[in-house]
């Protein structure tokens, strides 16, 4: 018997979102392990601006899995999502008598990875019994060939 790995989880990627993590993490976490779903009610539904580009990357993460695992949007999960820091951007701001303040542009990172409900994780193959099937079905067509010819 063998067991092969299925793939049931499919990600997206958001990069150099002009937003802090902290504030990305605020939304990230009312989100995380809900159905797919429910997931775009919360988002459309919440004030705060860090929710437009989370959608976009949820909505990305759903297509992935519909492309890659042929699934339906009803058996998607948010299996894990997070938020990292991206780069700062440093800006000047220019002030009177020959002074600047510095500006820090924070960025960050979102990763949404999403699990389809209905696929199994692993597969069980049973290679042996398969080869004793194309043995048996080989010595059949030799034998059919056999009278055939006689």
């Amino acid at each position: 018997m063998v067991i092969k790995e299925n793939k049931t989880e499919v990600y997206a990627l958001g990069q150099h979102i002009s937003m802090s993590a902290h504030k990305a993490r605020r939304v990230i976490e009312q989100i995380r392990g809900r159905s797919y779903e429910e997931t775009l009610m919360i988002l459309e539904l919440m004030p705060y601006r860090a929710c437009y580009p989370i959608f976009k990357v949820v909505y990305s993460a759903a297509a992935n899995a519909s492309y890659i695992l042929g699934s339906n949007e009803a058996n998607l999960v948010i299996s894990k999502a997070e938020v990292n820091e991206g780069p700062t951007m440093k800006r000047l701001k220019l002030r009177a008598r020959g002074r600047c303040y510095a500006i820090k542009k924070p960025t960050c990172h979102i990763t949404i990875v999403m699990k389809d409900l209905s696929i199994s994780e692993y597969e069980e193959t049973f290679w042996f019994q398969t080869e004793t099937l194309e043995r048996d079905s080989r010595q059949w067509l030799k034998k059919n060939e056999r009278e055939k010819s006689v």
